[in-house]
């Protein structure tokens, strides 16, 4: 087998394939997946023509993933309002289904976007959105993830780090309101807790229970999305805080950090405030450090630039802003607010406006949308 070969023609195949009318990513996909077929078939049967067979093989490959992409949606979309025949059982397997989706043989990334989609009730497209890639390939990704399963024995149950990163995507897909999944995550993180004394665990039920305490302030009764500095404290859910920062509060003592327990340390910060303007902005950048040392994570650093630049000023958070990819999605949203808190109000309206162009739900589009308006009427053009 000549892998040399098999390199070189791979751009060429590639650029067929998109000049075809395939999109990058799948036409990607199905050039890899040709490859493979390559390396086993052409040992024993060599082609006379390396790039034509790899083209066609591609090209089949592409046709049958677009063609089960096609009828992936259509069972998606498809409503079955009828319950199954017979009795309903009794017991909720749910969380043991998370477990056993997360199998050792798949990769952390892959066995999440496989449980959200088999367990979690979310769409292929919602996956992608949080993995911000193309749904075409978190498609394939999920394909690939299935088919890995198909064949082993569900005997050897996925670690609970896995496990936990479903559940928080789970709960923040719901917590947007695009579906209501967060009070199923919480069930069920609540089981898991119950199951199993880790700190992350409880820290990761405490995130959800300070989160999910604001939910009622989070929208104005258009449907519009209310800042946090905005919302009316007083609908916030007291008890859900208390259980909250107790829960935290036990598991930080046990001196076992992990990067649930530190998002709700930041959000127990928030809750403690009576006032936006009473809130420890200080300690929630120290936070901010924490969580940045254990995740790495550049939505962390994004996020971290906002409490800098309500900490230290708006011209600090420009800079810490401008350490970071400025593709990172909300990235011009931050830019917009911090100059907004810098009274350069015409920069602000602008990036607004584009901020509102790249928002990945309608509910943020309006509220961008809303914040331009706001700045041009008061002469930010």
């Amino acid at each position: 087998m000549n892998e040399v070969l098999l390199r070189s023609l791979t751009p060429s195949v590639l650029g067929i394939l998109v000049r075809r009318g395939a999109d990058f990513a799948a036409a990607e996909d199905a050039v890899q997946d040709a490859l493979v077929e390559a390396v086993r078939v052409w040992p024993a049967d060599p082609p006379r023509d390396p790039k034509g067979w790899l083209v066609t093989v591609a090209w089949r490959r592409f046709l049958d993933a677009t063609r089960a992409d096609a009828a992936r949606r259509r069972r998606e979309d498809r409503v079955d309002e009828e319950p199954a025949p017979g009795p309903a059982p009794s017991v909720d397997d749910t969380l043991q289904l998370y477990f056993l989706c997360a199998h050792p043989s798949l990769t952390p990334s892959s066995a999440v976007a496989l449980t959200l989609r088999a367990v979690g009730g979310l769409t292929t497209r919602q996956i992608a959105q949080a993995y911000l890639v193309p749904e075409a390939t978190m498609a394939q990704r999920i394909s690939r993830a299935k088919r890995t399963v198909s064949g082993v024995r569900f005997d050897q149950p996925g670690d609970v780090a896995t496990v936990l990163r479903v559940l928080y995507l789970v709960f923040n897909e719901g917590y947007s309101g695009d579906v209501d999944l967060a009070a199923e995550a919480i069930r069920l993180t609540r089981q898991l807790a119950a199951a199993i004394d880790h700190p992350e665990v409880a820290g990761l039920l405490a995130l959800m229970l300070l989160h999910h305490a604001r939910r009622a302030a989070r929208t104005a009764p258009d449907g519009s999305l209310v800042t946090l500095a905005e919302q009316d404290r007083g609908r916030w859910d007291t008890e859900s805080i208390a259980e909250g920062v107790e829960i935290l509060q036990a598991a930080l003592a046990r001196d076992r950090l992990g990067e649930f327990q530190a998002q709700a340390a930041i959000a127990a910060l928030h809750a403690d405030a009576r006032t936006a303007q009473e809130t420890d902005w200080v300690q929630i950048v120290e936070w901010y450090d924490e969580l940045a040392r254990l995740t790495d994570s550049p939505v962390v650093r994004l996020n971290r630039a906002v409490a800098v630049g309500e900490a230290d000023g708006p011209r600090a958070g420009l800079a810490a802003l401008a350490a970071l990819d400025d593709t990172l999605p909300r990235h011009t949203a931050v830019a917009a607010y911090l100059h907004e808190r810098d009274g350069d109000l015409t920069t602000a309206a602008q990036l607004y406006t584009e901020a509102a162009q790249k928002a990945p739900n309608f509910a943020e589009r309006d509220h961008l949308t809303r914040q331009a308006a706001r700045l041009n009427a008061r002469g930010g053009r």
